[in-house]
């Protein structure tokens, strides 16, 4: 059985855990409450270009621009989308066993399929597999700027009318609740008009009219790069979201579990120096006995 002093250093070692396992959590709660205003003013947005673009590409040949263009997918590429810290619980194991099942699935007529990664997570999960890289994108997360997802989108749409891509896809976890996040694999490129109309329940819905100025293709011309530049940024301000939200979760979930263990350990230490001083009181009583 451990001495009082091994129980009392236990009880004090857990107590400094939860101290700093209450801070973090304090620390996460403050950032998602940021994080998750953010996420909700871009999707009003993102949804509206989609709406716009749906009823452009709906009514235009794809031929129109290189971005709409479909071709034979021998080269692939996946942005993995993951976070730079750990203690999130499930948060990151949950997009790399997706990311892992996405590589090992079948894919006829494939030749390449490269991965680029956002987070040092991803990038770790990509080195101890040895998988082939395009691009890691270090740090990204310290000063999240829709310039830097602008960056990303512009270098993919060059790579894919370079016809070094032929379909790239984005996997990330999507924020919903302070409590559950969902794995979302998504194609960006090509873009494809029927999937524009799709609303998030996975029913279609009907293209608006719009009048165009000066015409459809200029304005097919400068909103194709803007929307895969929105893609991109909503998907680094979901994944962060969801970060923060299942940072606090399991933060909260480890403050509890040490509360639990304090108790126990209490109750241990209390009985051991129960025990202790009975076994004092029977040698002391022995020992009278003795001399009589």
């Amino acid at each position: 059985m451990p001495s009082l002093r091994d129980i009392k250093k236990r009880i004090t070692s857990v107590k400094n855990t939860q101290k700093i396992t209450k801070a973090m959590k304090m620390v996460a709660a403050g950032k998602l409450r940021r994080a998750q205003e953010a996420v909700l003013a871009a999707r009003p947005y993102a949804q509206k270009l989609q709406d716009v673009l749906a009823s452009l590409a709906a009514r235009v040949d794809e031929r129109v621009h290189p971005l709409l263009q479909e071709r034979p997918p021998r080269k692939i590429e996946l942005i993995l989308v993951t976070s730079d810290r750990g203690q999130a619980g499930a948060f990151n194991s949950n997009v790399l066993r997706r990311a892992q099942r996405f590589l090992a699935e079948e894919h006829p007529g494939i030749e390449r399929i490269e991965v680029s990664t956002l987070g040092r997570k991803g990038r770790d999960f990509v080195r101890r597999r040895q998988l082939a890289t395009r691009k890691d994108y270090p740090g990204i997360f310290d000063g999240i700027s829709f310039a830097s997802a602008e960056g990303i989108a512009h270098e993919l749409i060059a790579h894919y009318e370079a016809a070094q891509l032929d379909r790239v896809f984005l996997l990330y976890n999507e924020f919903v609740s302070a409590l559950s996040q969902r794995t979302v694999l998504h194609q960006i490129l090509p873009i494809v008009p029927t999937e524009l109309t799709k609303r998030a329940d996975g029913t279609d819905q009907k293209p608006t009219d719009y009048l165009y100025e000066p015409n459809q293709s200029a304005v097919l011309e400068a909103l194709l790069p803007r929307y895969l530049a929105n893609q991109v940024w909503r998907a680094m301000l979901e994944s962060q979201a969801g970060e923060f939200a299942a940072r606090m979760t399991a933060m909260d979930s480890a403050s509890k579990n040490a509360g639990k263990l304090i108790g126990q350990y209490t109750l241990d230490y209390n009985r051991a120096r129960q025990a202790y001083i009975t076994k004092e009181l029977m040698e002391i009583v022995s020992g009278a006995e003795a001399q009589k």
